[in-house]
């Protein structure tokens, strides 16, 4: 391994190390959140705020975070490429942006009464505080993937932990009785990500102080970054983002549908084994893609063979996690899931077991969905999340398997982890299998099927 691959693999490691703990904090503090206004407000109108908070998590997630993974992936790249101005990045990812933020609050204007109506009660505040939401996560998600592609480490913790400590302000004006109206916490998760933006230009500027690499100057020669290209790999991501909510979250949703609404709660309370280690995966993805896409951008042999210690090193660590989740849920998972969340249902230590154990595979195969994104392969890295995804909710709405329905999600999902797995290591291990994969170094396609590279977090 070269001595710059081996600086760059060690900066991995803090960056990485830095992110989790940050995000760690944020989640939280996000906790500490909810469990104000669960003690502050009516059962009703906690719900609400519940609604919008998981509307406008669950809509950014899926919508805006390919252009955070879009910025990651291209501005990491042109460190190795001094000659492509990055303003014109920055212009093509902000059109994408747009577009997507437009399409996200068109969709919403034309739901008006079913969202208004029927989950927010006809309140006209908290429909508006949900817009302003989604606005405020469309610039957020830009702004995180400026941060990560430029690698400004501590500029993203500081975004990501400012966004949650303005939250807490809104949710402690309701705990002391400043207020007891929904619309205030509501208002809180409106303006959290719009507040944090104020930590750009201060990182940014500092960044620039530091001489931080990717800032070279503007050659005339250049590959060029398009807009077409650009709307690929977002478009690619977005597909990715939805087979991910389909596999964490769509399984409540069947359980609903199937045995009501008590059930359904036990369902979310499982899959928190999955949705809690992932909020802290995507911080390590937030470091992860940029440092691979570098190390693939250089194209020297000790590159090469840092690329693949740093996935052999993210799985090992994903493994020993997995591992210790498999042996802590075994020995204690039906008593601490009592614990954690009230003793109003019984748990199965074998559906515990099951799903973490899909933990593991979900978990390295979103390493390895960063590592074929860094490899230029996201219409591969789509098409097996789709194909996972959709196999999920066919074996759900089907019933393949004869199950009771929680245990059908359970195995469904433990099932379709370890086949994403298996699919996107064999699109890692083979990134260039199709001749339409192969791609001359340096070429304008090259380019063009970088930027096709997206992510998880989550």
């Amino acid at each position: 391994m070269s001595p710059d691959a081996a600086a760059e693999t060690r900066k991995y490691g803090r960056s990485a190390s830095l992110l989790t703990a940050a995000v760690g904090l944020a989640g939280l503090l996000t906790y500490l959140f909810f469990a104000l206004l669960s003690h502050s407000l009516t059962g009703a109108d906690y719900g609400a705020v519940v609604v919008i908070w998981s509307a406008v998590y669950i809509t950014s997630s899926t919508f805006f975070r390919p252009i955070e993974q879009l910025l990651a992936r291209a501005l990491a790249e042109l460190e190795q490429r001094p000659g492509e101005p990055q303003d014109r990045v920055l212009r093509v990812a902000g059109r994408v942006q747009l577009g997507l933020v437009a399409l996200v609050l068109a969709l919403a204007l034309a739901l008006r009464d079913p969202i208004s109506d029927g989950l927010l009660e006809s309140e006209t505040a908290l429909y508006a505080l949900l817009l302003v939401a989604l606005l405020g996560f469309g610039a957020a998600f830009f702004a995180r993937g400026l941060l990560a592609g430029k690698r400004n480490v501590r500029g993203y913790a500081a975004l990501v932990l400012l966004e949650s400590a303005v939250r807490i302000v809104f949710a402690l004006a309701i705990a002391i009785g400043v207020s007891d109206d929904p619309a205030v916490a509501a208002a809180g998760v409106a303006a959290a990500p719009i507040v944090s933006l104020i930590v750009l230009p201060f990182a940014l500027r500092r960044a620039a102080r530091a001489g931080a690499p990717g800032a070279g100057p503007v050659g005339p020669e250049g590959p060029e970054f398009t807009l077409s290209a650009g709307g690929t790999f977002a478009a690619c991501v977005l597909v990715i983002m939805l087979g991910e909510q389909l596999l964490v979250n769509s399984g409540v949703l069947f359980v609903r549908a199937a045995e009501g609404a008590a059930e359904a709660g036990f369902m979310f309370n499982v899959l928190m084994l999955v949705r809690a280690p992932l909020v802290l995966f995507l911080a390590v993805a937030a470091s992860l893609l940029p440092h691979l896409s570098k190390l693939r951008a250089r194209g020297g042999p000790g590159d090469a063979e840092a690329f693949r210690g740093a996935v052999r090193q993210t799985l090992m660590v994903v493994g020993a996690f997995a591992t210790a989740a498999m042996a802590g849920v075994l020995v204690a998972g039906p008593q601490v899931m009592e614990l954690a969340f009230g003793g109003s249902y019984e748990y199965d230590r074998l559906g515990l077991a099951i799903v973490a154990g899909g933990l593991g595979f979900y978990l390295a195969a979103s390493t390895l969905s960063q590592a074929t994104l860094a490899q230029g392969q996201a219409r591969r890295a789509a098409a097996c999340w789709a194909l996972c995804s959709g196999g999920f909710v066919l074996w759900n709405v089907v019933g393949f398997g004869g199950l009771e329905e929680v245990r059908q999600v359970e195995v469904g999902f433990s099932a379709a982890a370890a086949l994403l797995c298996g699919l996107l290591y064999a699109v890692y291990r083979q990134p260039h299998a199709r001749s339409e994969d192969t791609i001359e170094p340096g070429s304008p396609r090259d380019l063009e099927v970088g930027l096709a590279t997206a992510d998880e977090v989550a």
